[in-house]
């Protein structure tokens, strides 16, 4: 399986590795109040300090969510690193698959919302092929990273940016690149928003996984990367070990009461990896914090690993990702391994005595070898990670 030589995490909990881990440690969550231009309020993760403008050649694909991806991609070394990979392999070997399911759409929202469709009138900013195109966020990490090789955006709901890694595992393996840039993006919008809270699914106060009154999701932003290689170039380089997927189909919105499509891809995942279940030192579940969604969970993941494991739900640091939630979950995961960090949920306060996962209210430390991440999407859209640490 490839080596993750590299890796950067913009989120609600700060701006790269090193405020993300120091939010962790604190036990600081990102989540705010925060009021709706409909009515109401809700809690949101939200990053900050996005206002700057694409530079130069890149202004046509300008968007908050690419100044979010350009903020992400300046930290934890990462272009030094995939300059470095440009050298080994050169640009055509290296692929670039980004998850995301609405892209810019938010600047797409502010079009409408501030002018007048109905008169054909966008206003000045009216770039719909980059708003409403999702392919744009892969077009500006190409640019922006000067790499040409293979190239895909995909959509698969909240499992967008855990299934990259799969993707860029099988064109490795494949022989069509030595090296892929894998990563995530998602920023808060009112199609999110009004969305979720039309089916009933997003809370007004901080979401609470597992707890007893939980009663819906928080929603987050983030953008977040993994320079994958063949090869490890250098002694801690975290590998992906395994992943699995499965597509259930069992409803359009609500997950298999059972989990049966969450178990098949975490038993694919350990399987790809030659491991068992007592391999895994923590799972850092979906855990969206919904009543359905955390009970099919549960009961996958005691069908699978039983309730000794450490779980926990980082959303409730970061808000519901969406799109980004793969790789958000998938950086958090490395940091545990390279920090001996398994963190707290959150929010929670009382657990729902029919959920029996073994669920972390605290942080807890010690030696984290390796992390299985589940991300599970609308429509049965199920993936399952598996990081570990440099043998």
């Amino acid at each position: 399986m490839a080596s993750v030589t590299a890796y950067t995490l913009t989120s609600a909990l700060g701006i790269g590795n090193a405020a993300t881990l120091a939010a962790l440690q604190a036990q600081r969550g990102g989540l705010r109040c925060q009021a709706l231009r409909g009515g109401g309020s809700t809690w949101l993760g939200i990053v900050e300090n996005t206002d700057e403008p694409l530079p130069g050649t890149l202004r046509r694909l300008d968007s908050r969510a690419t100044r979010m991806m350009e903020l992400a991609l300046g930290q934890d070394d990462f272009l030094p690193s995939v300059a470095r990979a440009r050298e080994r392999y050169g640009t055509h070997r290296i692929g670039c698959f980004m998850g995301t399911i609405t892209g810019a759409q938010g600047n797409a929202e502010k079009c409408y919302r501030e002018n007048d469709p109905k008169a054909g009138n966008l206003g000045p900013d009216d770039r719909l092929e980059v708003f409403l195109q999702l392919y744009s966020m892969t077009d500006y990490c190409q640019q922006k990273l000067e790499i040409a090789g293979p190239a895909a955006t995909v959509s698969t709901a909240c499992s967008s940016s855990a299934k990259v890694f799969c993707m860029a595992q099988r064109y490795i393996d494949a022989g069509l690149c030595d090296a892929a840039v894998v990563g995530g993006i998602d920023c808060v919008n009112e199609t999110f928003v009004y969305g979720f809270r039309s089916l009933g699914l997003l809370s007004a106060e901080p979401c609470r996984p597992w707890d007893r009154r939980r009663d819906g999701l928080s929603i987050g932003e983030a953008a977040g990367f993994a320079l994958l290689e063949r090869f490890p170039v250098g002694l801690d380089d975290i590998s992906l070990l395994g992943f699995g997927e499965s597509v259930d189909g069992y409803h359009m919105t609500a997950p298999h009461p059972e989990g049966m499509g969450a178990e098949a891809a975490m038993r694919n995942a350990l399987r790809s990896a030659g491991l068992k279940p007592r391999d895994i030192d923590y799972i850092n579940l979906h855990g969206s914090g919904t009543p359905a969604n955390d009970a099919a969970e549960d009961t996958a993941v005691l069908h699978v690993f039983g309730d000794e494991t450490p779980c926990s739900s980082t959303k409730s640091w970061t808000g519901h990702t969406q799109g980004a939630a793969g790789i958000t979950e998938g950086v958090l995961s490395m940091l545990c391994i390279k920090h001996g960090l398994m963190p707290a949920t959150l929010n929670s306060a009382e657990l729902d005595p029919k959920l029996r996962t073994r669920f972390l209210l605290k942080n807890m430390s010690g030696r984290v070898n390796r992390v299985l991440s589940n991300s599970f999407g609308f429509a049965g859209n199920n993936c399952a990670l598996v990081f570990g640490a440099a043998s």
